[in-house]
């Protein structure tokens, strides 16, 4: 006897059911998404660094959760997430990265940008400039003032804001575009140099450059980085998954 009409027999129904039902039961299958513990009651959420995390935000949008003063990237990615999933926490979230900027630029700004706004988790991605800028000759630092600058932004912080969850993105670069061999090992020295001012602020480190690498392998470095810096949307995909996953309240 067919089932319904479309000629299929009632044995291979219920055969074809039953497999669906064994697929849905199987690992991983079906899986409620896996909610985050709520962050604390009106916390805010800052984003800082360079142009990576500016994309082209509108600097006279200056309040929280504001789409055009979170812009196009990872900030917006990781904000409509977490405040998607925790819409009575009072989350404020706010992006004040600047294109261009160094870890000097980032202390230069640091009181209005930064401690003003009280950040309960402070995020922070920068370095980029810091070589590119030295080998453009508009910028001379070494890696051990990075390192120290670095220590030193994070120890104010925390002199400041004693509380604050400090968050440290590691830089990365993908070889193409404007990314070339000149970078190196000069870049890779300024990547462990992140890692070690991470570790001794007690902050989280989110490890971006073998994330990369791993990406590169499934599709060519431009489809992550155009210029082998700036992320294009699955790049900045990637990123806010590498925060959402590496960061707990």
């Amino acid at each position: 006897m067919s089932h319904g009409g479309d000629g299929m027999s009632r044995r291979e129904f219920v055969e074809a059911a039953g497999g669906a039902v064994g697929m849905a039961m199987a690992p991983g299958a079906l899986r409620a998404p896996r909610r985050r513990r709520p962050p604390p009651a009106g916390a805010v959420l800052l984003f800082q660094g360079d142009s990576i995390t500016d994309c082209h935000r509108d600097r006279a949008v200056t309040g929280p959760n504001e789409p055009a003063a979170l812009a196009t990237g990872y900030p917006l990615l990781v904000a409509s997430r977490l405040l998607s999933e925790h819409p009575d926490a009072g989350l404020r979230v706010f992006n004040r990265g600047v294109s261009g900027n160094t870890v000097p630029d980032l202390d230069a700004r640091w009181q209005a940008d930064t401690l003003d706004l009280t950040p309960n988790v402070l995020s922070i991605l920068i370095g980029v400039n810091d070589i590119w800028h030295k080998l453009n000759g508009t910028f001379h630092g070494t890696v051990e003032q990075y390192e120290s600058g670095y220590d030193a932004l994070l120890a104010r912080t925390r002199q400041a804001l004693p509380g604050v969850r400090l968050v440290v993105l590691e830089p990365f670069a993908l070889r193409t575009g404007a990314v070339t061999d000149a970078w190196f090992p000069e870049f890779d020295q300024r990547r462990a140099a992140a890692a070690r001012v991470a570790g001794r602020a007690g902050a989280t480190f989110i490890p971006l450059q073998a994330m990369f690498d791993r990406l590169a392998a499934q599709a060519p470095p431009p489809y992550w980085a155009a210029d082998g810096v700036h992320p294009t949307v699955a790049g900045h995909g990637a990123i806010a998954r590498a925060w959402l996953d590496g960061v707990r309240w």
